[in-house]
C-alpha cells in the first residue's frame, strides 16, 4: 500500500463513515416503510436486508482501512503493516447484489412462474460476475500481471452485460403487464441499475491503470475506494429509495391496506 496524503486518507475514511451512517439509516427506513401494502412488504424487507448487510461490512471496511495506515511525522499516512482487508467488499456483494435483483422482481409482484424464470437467470449471472471479478481485483492489489487484471475484467463483464440484457429486453414483457402509472418507476429502477453499476467497472479500471512497478499509486487507491463506495451508496440505498417509491405508487393505485380496513370497519360493525 502506498503512503497517502492527509487529504486522500480523510476522503476515503470519511466517505466510508458516511456510508455506514447512510446504510444504517436506510435500513431503518426500509424496514418501517410507510404506506406500503402487505404484498410489497417482502420487497421492502429485502431492501432493508441489503442495506443492513452493507452497513455491517462498511463498518468493517472502515476499521480495516483505518488500521492499515498510521500518521507519520511528515504528515503522511504510511502503511502500518496491518493488511487492509478489502475482501469485505466481495463478501458484501455476494450477499447483497443477488438480493438487489430479488427486490426488483419482488416489487413487481409477478406470478411465481415469472419470478422463478427471471431469478434463475439473474442470480447465477450476478454471482458469476462477482466471482470472476475478484481474481482481477486481487491481481491489482498484489501487483499481478496485466493479463490477469484485464482478463478477469473482461470475464466478469460478460455476465454484467447479460444481466443488463435481461433487464432491458426480457423484462420488458413483464413491465408491460404492470399498471401504467407504475411503469415509469420500473424503467427508472432499470436505469438506476445501469447507471450505478457502471461505477464498478470504472473504479476497477482506475485501480488497474494505477498499477506500477512499485505497486498501486495513491490516486489508484483513493480512486478505487471512492468509486466503489459511491457505487454502493447509489446502488443499494439509492436503488432502495426507487423500490420504495415503486411499492408506494403501486399501493396507492391498488388502495392502501390500512385505508381499506378503516373503510370496512363501520360496515362490519
Amino acid at each position: 500500500m502506498p503512503d497517502l496524503s492527509s487529504f486522500g486518507f480523510n476522503v476515503v475514511y470519511n466517505l466510508l463513515s458516511l456510508t455506514v451512517a447512510t446504510m444504517g439509516a436506510a435500513t431503518l427506513f426500509f424496514f418501517f416503510a410507510p404506506r406500503v401494502n402487505r404484498k410489497y412488504r417482502a420487497a421492502m424487507v429485502v431492501t432493508g436486508l441489503v442495506t443492513a448487510i452493507a452497513c455491517y461490512h462498511y463498518f468493517q471496511i472502515r476499521d480495516s482501512f483505518g488500521a492499515a495506515f498510521v500518521l507519520n511525522d511528515a504528515g503522511q499516512y504510511a502503511f502500518s503493516g496491518k493488511p487492509f482487508n478489502d475482501f469485505y467488499r466481495y463478501a458484501d456483494w455476494l450477499l447483497t447484489v443477488p438480493l438487489l435483483m430479488v427486490e426488483l422482481i419482488a416489487v413487481m409482484a409477478l406470478t411465481r412462474a415469472e419470478t422463478a424464470k427471471y431469478l434463475r437467470i439473474l442470480i447465477p449471472a450476478v454471482i458469476a460476475m462477482i466471482v470472476l471479478g475478484y481474481p482481477g481485483e486481487n491481481a491489482i492489489a498484489t501487483g499481478g500481471s496485466q493479463a490477469a487484471v484485464w482478463g478477469w475484467f473482461v470475464a466478469s463483464m460478460i455476465p454484467f452485460v447479460a444481466i443488463l440484457g435481461v433487464l432491458f429486453t426480457q423484462l420488458s414483457a413483464a413491465i408491460a403487464k404492470q399498471p401504467e402509472e407504475a411503469r415509469g418507476l420500473i424503467n427508472l429502477a432499470r436505469t438506476t441499475v445501469l447507471i450505478t453499476w457502471s461505477f464498478y467497472p470504472i473504479a476497477y479500471v482506475i485501480g488497474a491503470l494505477g498499477m506500477g512497478e512499485d505497486g498501486l499509486s495513491q490516486t489508484a487507491v483513493v480512486g478505487l475506494q471512492v468509486g466503489y463506495t459511491i457505487a454502493d451508496i447509489t446502488a443499494k440505498a439509492g436503488f432502495g429509495v426507487v423500490i420504495y417509491m415503486l411499492a408506494r405508487r403501486k399501493s396507492e393505485i391498488e388502495g392502501l391496506d390500512d385505508e381499506r380496513a378503516l373503510q370496512a370497519a363501520p360496515a362490519a360493525a
